[in-house]
């Protein structure tokens, strides 16, 4: 499904500090910018017309992997020296990233990333979609970084810049909405919060992720199991988007830990409920009107009760779950809107996984890192073909190595 070599590459962006010459209140990671950056993408592109949701996922996974490579250039140096040496830049990228790739979707995903970096008018609105969503997570950021920056001689400058960039992506609907501080601002900066909750807050653990950068790591993990199984266009974008998706309501109820969600009857049920209830009262009322049943559905609300990680089809124009993940593979079209809640579910145990063993090869470790590990491992199991627990197992072992 995936190249164990990657996962590094991936949760590296978890160590990368924005805006590191300024003082900062809270540390800006760049996994979490990217994840707020798709957040946003999402919502610009559905009030626009003619966008291709797999293109633009492709692409902000492309550009996420060239900006970790890129790691030590600041963003508005880097944007410089592409205009005058972005072929050499992307031959750079690609051969640091070709070991970890090139046997992804036999090979069919490194040969994609090629053509894009090569070819600038590949997937162009979506391309114009992703920078206009990178700007207002990086302006996001910047109402934090100004805070505690307005003693430097330059802040106001950089204020004026930041702002006057807006003007560049008015064509966008969703754009001139959120410079309105719209609704729809509001459902963004909920998201954007997401980045101060931290995974596994009962332990140190390096590099800490918070749960707005483990939203994005599930994401790209169901991207690339539903290329593993070969998902139909609409249900790879779902498997996508759900996983995004999947903890925004902790933005109001905040991480609530597995041993004590079920140390009590009934208490997984009484918070379920609630989320629920602060969906409905303080979500969907900011998501625009000719969406929001699709993105009720993406976030697992059916009836009465939510579950994000159900199997769910939708079948004359009603929520159907699908109890045997097996199942799927009789409504892999588009028309059925299948959603791959198990396979999703052991994305979100991968990326839990990953964090407590990605610590533990650092030496930070703990009781709570290792019976998690342990614990997680043994739940992980094998969804329409793709072994999660052997995956997981190589992963470990990589990163075994690179401690070596």
């Amino acid at each position: 499904m995936i190249n164990p070599k990657i996962i590094s590459h991936i949760f590296s962006a978890a160590s990368i500090q924005r805006w590191n010459d300024y003082p900062r209140m809270v540390e800006l990671v760049e996994l979490d910018k990217q994840a707020h950056k798709f957040i946003i993408a999402f919502f610009i592109a559905k009030l626009e017309n003619d966008i291709n949701y797999t293109h633009l996922i492709e692409a902000g996974i492309f550009e996420f992997l060239r900006r970790v490579v890129v790691t030590d250039i600041r963003p508005d140096v880097f944007r410089k020296a592409l205009q005058k040496k972005a072929p050499e830049i992307n031959a750079w990228v690609l051969s640091q990233l070709e070991p970890c790739l090139s046997d992804i979707n036999q090979g069919n995903f490194f040969k994609k990333f090629q053509e894009y970096l090569a070819d600038e008018n590949m997937y162009k609105k979506e391309r114009f979609i992703l920078k206009a969503a990178s700007y207002l997570s990086t302006r996001w950021e910047f109402s934090i970084v100004y805070q505690t920056s307005q003693f430097l001689s330059d802040i106001e400058n950089v204020k004026r810049s930041v702002e006057e960039e807006m003007e560049d992506y008015y064509e966008l609907i969703g754009v001139r909405k959120i410079a309105m501080n719209k609704k729809l601002a509001g459902v963004l900066d909920l998201s954007g919060r997401l980045r101060f909750q931290k995974r596994w807050t009962l332990t140190p653990r390096v590099p800490q992720t918070s749960v707005l950068g483990h939203m994005l790591s599930v994401a790209i993990f169901g991207y690339f199991y539903s290329l593993e199984v070969k998902a139909c266009t609409k249900r790879l974008e779902n498997n996508f988007f759900t996983a995004l998706f999947h903890d925004l309501p902790e933005a109001l109820t905040r991480d609530i830990i597995s041993p004590v969600k079920y140390c009590v009857d009934e208490l997984s049920e009484i918070i379920c409920e609630y989320e629920i209830s602060k969906i409905q009262d303080e979500i969907l009322p900011n998501v625009p009107t000719n969406m929001q049943k699709e993105f009720s559905y993406l976030l697992g609300l059916y009836g009465d009760k939510k579950d994000e990680f159900a199997n769910r089809i939708i079948k004359n124009n009603k929520i159907q779950i699908i109890d045997n993940p097996k199942d799927l593979e009789n409504y892999n079209k588009n028309e059925d809107e299948a959603i791959d809640g198990t396979a999703l579910k052991q994305c979100d145990k991968l990326a839990a996984f990953i964090e407590a063993s990605l610590s533990i090869s650092h030496g930070i470790t703990s009781k709570e890192l290792v019976n998690g590990k342990r614990d997680i491992l043994k739940a992980l199991k094998v969804v329409q073909g793709v072994d999660f627990k052997s995956l997981a197992e190589n992963i470990d072992k990589e990163f075994e190595l690179e401690k070596e």
